[in-house]
């Protein structure tokens, strides 16, 4: 392994719990009252199809892009505040990062909620850079954030490995011919079966992957 990206959300930080009643609490200040079920129709869905969604079934209006404000804004203080980093995750960073890995984080969540919970947490600065689906222009049904991220590393496809937590965020990464590693997160606990057929390696905690001393 030459290069390493990671997902933010349950890979990164232990963040998807905060995302649970996000939409809910959003419709609610919109005057709408949220179904059960919710969070599952939208857990896999990028901000912009998100927010799509929310316009498309709730009537809510405004553009796609004040719909995807309102969502930031909902979960502003749990990222500026709150969110916690996965298990054991600076001191994996860093033994790559001593293993010479370059590194970079692909994210659906927009820039300045991700930079403010990376920073505050202490991971920001062990990145080369990071990406966002927003800004790509594409969730991660598709693996043009994957693409991009490697083309910014300059490391064949082979020796980049992707860290998910997300069952078709994998599907994407390993369709499109990268090594991942899944990281296990509460959120997916369901598709874990799925997620173990399909990664390299699937683990609990980081602590496990100690072949990169």
């Amino acid at each position: 392994m030459q290069g390493a990206i990671f997902d933010m959300d349950g890979t990164l930080l232990d963040s998807m719990p905060f995302w649970g009643d996000s939409a809910d609490r959003f419709l609610m200040k919109r005057g709408v009252r949220p179904p059960a079920g919710l969070y599952e129709a939208l857990k896999d869905l990028s901000m912009v199809q998100t927010a799509d969604y929310l316009r498309d079934r709730f009537g809510v209006t405004g553009t796609v892009q004040d719909v995807m404000d309102g969502i930031n804004e909902v979960m502003e203080e749990s990222y500026f505040h709150q969110i916690p980093p996965k298990a054991d995750i600076l001191s994996f960073v860093d033994r790559l990062a001593r293993a010479g890995v370059r590194m970079c984080v692909a994210t659906a969540t927009d820039r300045y909620l991700a930079e403010a919970a990376l920073k505050r947490v202490g991971l920001l600065d062990r990145f080369e850079f990071l990406l966002t689906c927003t800004e790509v222009g594409a969730g991660k049904h598709l693996p043009v954030i994957y693409e991009r991220a490697r083309e910014r590393l300059g490391l064949p496809r082979e020796e980049v490995v992707v860290f998910e937590d997300a069952l078709y965020a994998v599907e994407t990464a390993k369709a499109a011919g990268f090594p991942v590693v899944a990281i296990a997160d509460r959120s997916a606990a369901g598709d874990e079966p799925r997620i173990r057929a399909l990664a390299d390696r699937f683990v609990k905690q980081y602590a496990e992957l100690n072949e990169w001393e």
